[in-house]
């Protein structure tokens, strides 16, 4: 595979919308009363590093000195989005003070851009709202975002796109992180008529992003088995301190091998369920470790 020069957190989607063509396209999908605009008018103005500990955004456009609009692709529904955004839309308002030379502290109102801020959702979620607040994170105060929700279901560039992850993640659930999962995507794409002459002249820099990003996600899955297996242990000794039978009774050692399975069995079935987060409060209580398998009938 050709080495990638990209970040890790480029995608498919801030690949696809770095060509000028379709960043005006994503424009016009977003405001089709603006006729006038043209692709020199689209600038990107993408965060690379929001925050020291690797805060980025996926996509900010500034159109003319008017308007900032950043745009999140998400495949997992986050109520947090509003509190993110807030975070990227201040440092593109540093960016913007900097560059122009505005004075905050000047009698007369700063001319900065308006700001709109959306996320184009391509995940399964049926009830999520079409508008997110900061509001529901934290009360009403003085400060409010808002977050519109972007779902597709038409022939739009956002449309498409959110059509594209749907079919990735479907051949990804057939196929697994495979070169035949992506290839099926893409031929599958190409039949429908899905990004085509975006598919067609980028097909390798998009195999390339798809195969860095299968790699990414299993070294993370990696490192998080390796973090659990650290709270497996953690658990089993206070599970033993507990009185957990079976563990007193065995041994130590045979203890840990069967909580270590059950543990397994745990995580295959709630992984799917997005439940993974109960499973790693479990691990250090031994009683609702064993309580989870029985709810997913698991003899223990």
């Amino acid at each position: 595979m050709p080495e990638m020069k990209r970040a890790i957190k480029d995608s498919v989607f801030t690949f696809l919308f770095s060509e000028p063509k379709y960043l005006l396209e994503l424009y016009q999908y977003l405001h089709p009363e603006d006729t006038d605009v043209t692709e020199a008018e689209c600038k990107l103005i993408t965060s690379k590093n929001v925050l020291s500990n690797g805060f980025y955004n996926d996509l900010g456009i500034q159109v003319r000195d008017k308007l900032i609009l950043l745009v999140e692709a998400q495949s997992t529904f986050s109520v947090n989005l509003p509190l993110r955004m807030l975070i990227y839309l201040a440092e593109s308002y540093r960016e913007y003070v900097l560059k122009n030379k505005i004075s905050l502290y000047s009698s007369k109102p700063a001319d900065i851009p308006k700001a709109e801020l959306y996320v184009v959702y391509t995940g399964s979620k049926e009830d999520v709202p079409d508008v997110l607040r900061l509001s529901d994170l934290c009360g009403e105060g003085s400060a409010e975002v808002q977050v519109k929700v972007l779902r597709g279901g038409d022939n739009s560039i956002v449309g498409q796109y959110v059509d594209f992850c749907k079919i990735a993640d479907k051949q990804r659930a057939l196929h697994g992180p495979t070169n035949e999962a992506i290839r099926e995507t893409i031929r599958i794409c190409q039949e429908k008529g899905i990004l085509v002459p975006f598919l067609a002249s980028r097909r390798m820099e998009v195999v390339d992003i798809m195969e860095l990003l299968f790699s990414q996600e299993e070294v993370m899955e990696m490192a998080l088995w390796e973090r659990e297996q650290v709270g497996i242990e953690k658990g089993i000794q206070k599970g033993i301190q507990k009185g957990i039978q079976k563990g007193i009774q065995k041994g130590k050692q045979e203890g840990q091998q069967e909580v270590l399975q059950l543990y397994k069995k745990l995580f295959e079935k709630m992984k799917p369920l997005g439940r993974t987060n109960e499973l790693q409060d479990a691990l250090l209580d031994g009683t609702k470790l064993f309580s989870l398998a029985k709810e997913f009938g698991i003899e223990v």
